[in-house]
This record gives structure tokens, C-alpha cells and sequence, in this order.
């Protein structure tokens, strides 16, 4: 190797190093921005409840009903959501009511709903009941943790602590491929890849 060349290292290694920097830097910045339009279309996106307010006891008429055999004896009608501010590109909305404090090892999934058609923004009291009719036109509930599709609600161990029941709204952008017999676990790894935003309000519920 010449001197000469060995001598003009020092300026070229330098130009390459400050290059990389400027477009390692350039990355780092549009992550950054991208990370705050994520950000923002979380924040934005909101669901509630008519039925009960976040951190609220679930009253009698969402709890199970006798006729599963658990113990309990209430109403088992779905809770009212409703939800807003979906951002772009949001293609469906899904909805899933999860207990984490179940005794299980894997929580307990109490109701699942998919390809809620973007036009909708709520659902009525009472739309996990198949039979109530009240489920929107394209929308799909698959198996619960109860074994069957559509809305199961809270019956905890008696005596237990308070159990959380979070009613979750997932902005989907993808497709999910399902049918009313796929498991909840199947749905979540799904809602996993597709979600574009989501929101929960959380009930409680003790015996």
C-alpha cells in the first residue's frame, strides 16, 4: 500500500463515518415519528361502557347465569360498548372480554368477537347473547373458555379476590381467519399481528 494512499484514509473514513451517522440519525428520527403516530392513534382510540364505568363492580345482570352451573346466578347479558376515534386503515373491529386472575395458569377468556364491520361503533347491551339477535350483520363470536361461542359472564371461586374482566376493543387492520369453533388463543395470536390500536375498560366482580 503507498504512503499516499495510506495518507488519504484518515479524510475518506471520516466522510463514510459521518455519512452513516447522518442516516443511522435519519432512522432513529423517522422511528421516532413513526413510534409517535402509534402513539397517538392508541391514544385516540377509545372505548366505553353505558353499562358500567372503568374500575367499577359489574352489576348482577352481566354475571353468569345459573343454567352454566358454576354457582352463580345472573343476567349473563354483555355489557353496552362503544368505541371511537379507529385509526387509518382500520379494516374490522374485534372484541374480547379477558379475566387474567382466573385460577387457570392462562387466565380465562369469557367472550370473543370478530370482524366487526368498520362502520359500527358499539355494541348494544346484550349483543354476546346468540340468541338475542343483536350481534351486527358480518360480525363473528367464536369459542369461549366456556367452551361455546358468545358472551359468558364473570363467576369467580367464592371467597376469591376480586377478578379483573377487561372488555377489550382492537382496531384491526388485517384479516383474521376464523370460525365460530376456533379457540380464543387462536384469535389473540392473530390479534397479535393485526392490531392497529386498541382500548379496554375494566370491570370487577368477587363472590
Amino acid at each position: 500500500m503507498s504512503r499516499a494512499f495510506t495518507a488519504g484514509r484518515g479524510p475518506l473514513l471520516q466522510r463514510i463515518r459521518t455519512r452513516c451517522d447522518h442516516a443511522v440519525a435519519h432512522q432513529a428520527i423517522r422511528a421516532r415519528f413513526d413510534v409517535t403516530l402509534n402513539r397517538e392513534d392508541i391514544m385516540t382510540f377509545k372505548a366505553v361502557s353505558d353499562s358500567f364505568k372503568d374500575g367499577d363492580y359489574l352489576g348482577k345482570d352481566h354475571v353468569l347465569s345459573a343454567d352454566f352451573g358454576f354457582g352463580c346466578a345472573g343476567g349473563n347479558r354483555s355489557p353496552h360498548l362503544r368505541w371511537s376515534g379507529a385509526p387509518e386503515g382500520t379494516k374490522s373491529f374485534a372484541v374480547t372480554c379477558y379475566d387474567p386472575d382466573a385460577p387457570t395458569g392462562s387466565g380465562f377468556w369469557h367472550w370473543v368477537v370478530i370482524n366487526i364491520p368498520v362502520s359500527v361503533t358499539e355494541l348494544t347491551l346484550d349483543a354476546g347473547n346468540p340468541k338475542s339477535g343483536k350481534l351486527p350483520k358480518g360480525a363473528l363470536q367464536t369459542r369461549t373458555d366456556f367452551g361455546a361461542a358468545g358472551y359468558g359472564g364473570p363467576c369467580p371461586p367464592e371467597g376469591d379476590h376480586p377478578h379483573r374482566y377487561f372488555f377489550t376493543v382492537y382496531a384491526v387492520g388485517g384479516d383474521i381467519n376464523a370460525n365460530a369453533d376456533t379457540s380464543a388463543a387462536v384469535i389473540g395470536f392473530q390479534l397479535h399481528f393485526n392490531t392497529l390500536a386498541k382500548s379496554a375498560v375494566m370491570g370487577l366482580f368477587k363472590r
